[in-house]
């Protein structure tokens, strides 16, 4: 069932609408996918990723999305002064959600990632799935993409 009256202060009980209501803005994706894909963890990693991203807007979208359940806030690796971000189980549970939205803007952008990549991102789906869900387990932050935009997918 797909609509529960009453149930919430939501628009609707529409769980596509509550789920754009989490993360339907320009920004937040990115953001999950920096933390999923690309390994990022803090501020200054998120800043620097290439987005352009202004600091109270990406300020505002890891309040937001700490608050939705989505990412949590823990010390430093390197320096326990500082905030490093992670995806909580609820972020993580995007993963099939987000991988499904890199490959169809794959196959229907041009300018995306090439083809023969996307074609075996295909292929290996559930393999690569499987890989981001353990990196997030292990607390492995190897990037499945490197800053350069080279993947490095499981074979």
């Amino acid at each position: 069932m797909f609509f529960v009256p009453g149930k919430a202060k939501n628009r609707s009980g529409c769980p596509v609408s509550r789920s754009l209501e989490i993360f339907g803005d320009r920004w937040s994706l990115l953001i999950i996918r920096d933390l999923m894909i690309r390994g990022l963890r803090n501020f200054k990693e998120f800043q620097e990723s290439g987005e352009g991203i202004a600091s109270n807007i990406l300020a505002d979208r890891l309040r937001k999305l700490e608050q939705d359940g989505i990412i949590s806030r823990e010390a430093g690796e390197t320096d326990g002064r500082k905030v490093d971000y992670r995806l909580t189980q609820k972020g993580i549970d995007l993963a099939p959600v987000l991988f499904e939205l890199l490959l169809w803007g794959g196959q229907h952008d041009e300018d995306s990632t090439p083809g023969p990549v996307i074609a075996r991102m295909k292929k290996h789906r559930e393999a690569i799935v499987a890989e981001v869900r353990r990196r997030w387990r292990d607390r492995d932050r190897t990037p499945l993409q490197s800053k350069t935009g080279e993947w490095h997918l499981p074979s």
